[in-house]
């Protein structure tokens, strides 16, 4: 089948979050299982530099007038994977973040940058490339949202549609101003459409109208069902439930594998005797790395996150005296929520050999927190998928997680039961508080304190399947079920 992968970023091009690494991954995994895959990017200056060999397929003109190309290339980095990108320069050429200025706020005219993503896509199933035209339409979260609605009101529908929920949360919402130029007609525009408490929602447009919805665990799709974490949508969700399916995010093991992983020290894989001396010296050589005190016997508790509410960050924070006073360390890398910056800062520079913060977002930092670290911190409120907890489980960092999403489907914790029955990996907390994180977090200093348990347990998570192909087999499920549709 021919696919279209169209998303607003994608390792390692341009990454801010699990959607990119989501958008890497995949098209190569679709590949190796046979079918036709190609992606279609905006022109951010970090995309345009990762694609070679550009050459112009159509000029288009946006439904409110704005021109654009279409170029085609191959992105090198991604086993040259064929790829369209806008050539947009009015809209896609600024520094840094694809989403923000420099004071963290949204750009102006954020709906017609991503409105001409999903309109583009639209393009391509009506033929923009007269030598391939995609059956498939698969649109990631809200900044490819209006892909489905564009395309369903092609005549003749040339193509199906499935749209991807990577976090409900982030909505793509404008005033019902913008409607007007989108080039839609305005019976889109209603409750059974576009419309949400009277404005234009891009993530809407996706849900309501792709032929299959998906997320990207189990346990979110049915989460996003209830009042408590459908942000709204709960409704429309619930009544899409037969076209819905949660599908686990997978590693991808070209990047995320600590034996071949050119971004360590050192490299190590399971097994590698008893005490895995590779993962040890990584270990020491972060903390070294990082001003910490090079301690052994000290469990290092890593954190590779942006810093927002949702992240549970404030239970690290809470919980910080505890971990120290029991011999702990902290390294975290992230950057969001300008008060959780400074109170990270601070802990840091009161305790800068126990405690480290990097702010901002560094790729082979991360590889190295997971690497030598002992526990992943994943306490979050909700959480889509996760990919840091598998990464932890990877590199042999055991998660420590809130009871939700895919950190329920990925991490079993070490109750005696499961200890017993070899499938413990991690630590699980049910209640979203400070006593519950706490007492996972003693959990974790007890099972530290038991060395042979500690590698067991260790050795469960490293082993954890976690690779694309199934993951792909299961898409391709919903690509064949969405063009018989």
């Amino acid at each position: 089948m021919r696919v279209l992968q169209v998303s607003a970023e994608i390792f390692p091009l341009l990454k801010t979050g699990g959607l990119a690494d989501v958008a890497g991954a995949l098209p190569a995994a679709l590949a190796a299982a046979g079918e036709d895959v190609r992606v279609l990017l905006p022109g951010f200056p970090a995309i345009l530099a990762g694609v070679a060999g550009l050459v112009p397929v159509a000029g288009l003109r946006a439904p409110w007038g704005e021109a654009a190309r279409l170029l085609h290339g191959r992105i090198p980095a991604l086993g040259q994977l064929p790829a369209y990108v806008l050539d947009a320069p009015a809209l896609y050429d600024r520094p840094g973040n694809p989403y923000e200025d420099a004071e963290h706020r949204p750009y102006a005219d954020s709906h017609r940058r991503f409105a001409l993503l999903g309109w583009a896509a639209a393009q391509l199933a009506r033929g923009a490339d007269p030598h391939w035209a995609p059956e498939l339409v698969h649109a990631h979260d809200w900044h490819a949202g209006l892909a489905p609605a564009y395309l369903a009101y092609l005549p003749g529908q040339p193509a199906r549609s499935v749209f991807t929920v990577h976090n409900l949360a982030y909505q793509g919402r404008f005033g019902p101003d913008v409607f007007a130029g989108l080039g839609l007609p305005s019976s889109a525009f209603q409750v059974n459409g576009l419309e949400f408490h009277g404005d234009v929602s891009f993530m809407k447009a996706g849900l309501y109208f792709a032929d299959r919805i998906t997320t990207v665990s189990p346990s979110y799709a049915r989460e996003i069902q209830t009042p408590a974490q459908g942000q709204g949508l709960d409704g429309l969700l619930r009544g899409r439930a037969g076209v819905l399916d949660g599908i686990l995010n997978g590693v991808d093991d070209r990047v995320w594998d600590p034996a071949t992983d050119t971004l360590l020290p050192h490299r190590y894989r399971m097994p590698e005797g008893r005490r895995m001396a590779g993962k040890a010296l990584c270990k020491a050589s972060l903390q070294h790395a990082l001003g910490l005190e090079v301690r052994a016997d000290a469990p290092l508790f890593v954190l590779v996150s942006r810093l927002t509410e949702q992240k549970g960050l404030h239970l690290v924070l809470d919980g910080l005296d505890e971990l120290l006073a029991r011999g702990g360390q902290l390294a975290l890398l992230g950057s969001g929520d300008a008060a959780l910056e400074e109170a990270f800062r601070q802990r840091a520079a009161a305790a800068p050999r126990r405690v480290a913060a990097s702010l901002g977002y560094d790729e082979a930092l991360a590889h190295r927190l997971f690497a030598g670290g002992d526990v992943t911190l994943v306490p979050s409120m909700f959480e889509p998928c996760g990919l840091t907890q598998m990464y932890g489980l990877r590199y042999g960092a055991l998660p420590l997680v809130h009871r939700v999403g895919g950190l329920a489907d990925t991490v079993t914790d070490c109750t005696l039961e499961d200890l017993a029955e070899g499938t413990a990996n991690g630590f699980v907390f049910d209640g979203f508080t400070a006593r519950d994180f706490g007492r996972a977090l003693r959990r974790a200093f007890a099972l530290f304190a038991r060395p042979a348990d500690w590698r067991r347990v260790r050795a469960t998570g490293m082993r954890r399947p976690a690779g694309w192909a199934e993951p792909a087999q299961r898409y391709i499920e919903v690509y064949r079920h969405a063009a018989a549709r």
